[in-house]
């Protein structure tokens, strides 16, 4: 390479590259001290140069497994487990013996009676701890002790055995922790070589200003830019893809002519169950079930409207006989998490004036229940809701309005089933296709509202069409997520990349 090229790569250099190629031989601690840059800037820099071609970098992520303030004590005193069967080795204790003994808190005696009849040295009967396993099996470290005995270490240089032993201890409060830092190695490559003995100027103009106009010297020169060289992205303010999807979804249901619905997420046991004819002793109301607020009770209606859901409870409404049973004005008023928004359905139908038929109402909010938590349930997600109350309506027109809605949110395959719910008849369930599992998934039920749910809370019975759809499931297919937990993780790296929902 000619000297003209050569000093035009080095009238490229950014500020930040001329004052870190001058001292490159050194290590990267001893780079930060020679240029007075922060870590930061000294790893763009050498991205720079890097870029350019002149130094060749390496940049590798070690994970260092420490000891945590719990581990560094267990290590030095036996993990309680340990403890516990050292106690246990002069005969059986229960378990208040035992805790007392070894010393233990109350959780450490839980996980260390898990752990030991997982690994069958003790098992536990009739209120007794006792040791089962032979004495080498009692004497030998376990796998947990000879991991600790080896901290602080590489998470690479560990077994496949070993790491499925960290994941175990990773579980347990404080007793390891995982610390990361990056390995930056880099050298010079042979233009960054053939460079050497070019003077690098520091005077070149950077950029146009006022200041520079103002005294212009020709015999200054500009720094060159190159660009091609990669830039910082710049990661502009949006709304969470979340709160996106809910505004797309939002808009839909507008456009096609809804109005919306707000309500509380607590109300009495009325709106989110009587008023939907669900009876006061059906599972669904069980604690397993529904979050009830403790020592709070909820305000009825009218005394009228109270005095309507009740008989079609008790004798029903329009030839139904209702649930037979005596309907209990102090349960209705327990308070609940809302366990679906139909709730505010109810509540809309109960305001309806006679002369503004016919209207369609929407929601789409957050609900509750006591669910186990897993790849597809959450206890707490969004729902959409949706009625039309028109004296036209028919159950053609239920199915329409669904298939519509998934066709918009950019689903193919759509199936309807036929169910039940305490509150519509005929009822039906939404699955929608999952092309990646290769299964049909549960999105919601609709169905139409019984009389006993319209006659009590509008006067006279008209169609109604109700439905309650999953958002979140519609969200989790959109963007490719395998599971709901990861909506709500907020890793500031995933929602830089998700795609804004159009």
């Amino acid at each position: 390479m000619d000297i003209s090229k050569k000093e035009a790569i080095i009238e490229s250099l950014s500020p930040l590259e001329r004052k870190i190629l001058p001292h490159i031989d050194n290590s990267f601690d001893k780079l930060m001290e020679k240029t007075e840059l922060d870590s930061t800037s000294v790893l763009r820099g050498l991205r720079f140069l890097e870029s350019k071609g002149i130094i060749k970098l390496e940049v590798k992520d070690k994970e260092i497994i420490e000891l945590g303030v719990n581990g560094v004590y267990y290590k030095k005193n036996h993990l309680p487990e340990r403890r516990l069967i050292m106690e246990l080795e002069s005969g059986p204790l229960t378990l208040e013996e035992a805790q007392k003994k070894a010393k233990l808190s109350q959780n450490e005696l839980r996980v260390s009676i898990g752990i030991l009849k997982q690994k069958n040295i003790a098992s536990l009967a009739n209120g007794k701890m006792m040791i089962t396993a032979a004495k080498e099996e009692v004497i030998n470290k376990t796998p947990e002790e000879q991991l600790l005995e080896i901290l602080p270490t590489e998470s690479s240089k560990l077994s496949d055995d070993q790491l499925k032993v960290l994941d175990q201890l990773k579980k347990r409060k404080d007793i390891v922790s995982v610390e990361r830092e990056q390995i930056i190695t880099y050298s010079l490559t042979e233009l960054g070589n053939s460079l050497s003995g070019i003077e690098i100027k520091n005077d070149l103009i950077e950029e146009i200003t006022p200041e520079v106009i103002k005294t212009w010297n020709k015999q200054k020169k500009f720094r060159k830019y190159d660009i091609r060289a990669n830039v910082p992205k710049i990661h502009s303010g949006k709304r969470h893809f979340v709160n996106q999807a809910i505004n797309y979804g939002r808009n839909l249901w507008l456009e096609l002519g809804f109005k919306e619905l707000e309500g509380p997420m607590a109300d009495s046991s009325f709106w989110v169950f009587d008023s939907l004819f669900t009876a006061q002793n059906h599972s669904v109301r069980e604690m397993q079930d529904t979050f009830f607020i403790k020592d709070i009770k909820g305000s009825l209606p009218s005394e009228k409207l109270v005095s309507n859901v009740k008989k079609a409870h008790e004798s029903g409404v329009d030839g139904s006989k209702g649930w037979n049973y005596s309907w209990s004005s102090e349960e209705a008023k327990k308070m609940v998490l809302r366990t679906h928004t139909t709730a505010l359905s109810a509540r809309a139908l109960s305001d309806l004036k006679k002369d503004s038929l016919p209207v369609k109402y929407f929601t789409i909010g957050k609900v509750f229940r006591n669910e186990t938590v897993d790849w597809k349930h959450g206890f707490e997600f969004y729902q959409t809701e949706g009625i039309v109350i028109d004296e036209n309506a028919n159950f053609s027109n239920l199915l329409g309005y669904l298939k519509l809605f998934y066709e918009k949110m950019g689903f193919e395959k759509i199936r309807f089933r036929p169910s039940f719910f305490p509150y519509t008849e005929p009822s039906v369930e939404v699955d929608v296709f999952h092309p990646e599992r290769k299964e049909w998934i549960e999105f919601g039920g609709a169905g139409m509202l019984r009389p006993e749910v319209i006659i009590p809370l509008f006067g006279r019975y008209i169609p109604v069409l109700a439905w309650g759809q999953g958002f979140d499931r519609i969200i989790m297919d959109f963007y490719k997520i395998k599971d709901l937990r990861e909506m709500y993780q907020n890793d500031i790296k995933q929602l830089r990349e998700k795609k804004v929902w159009i």
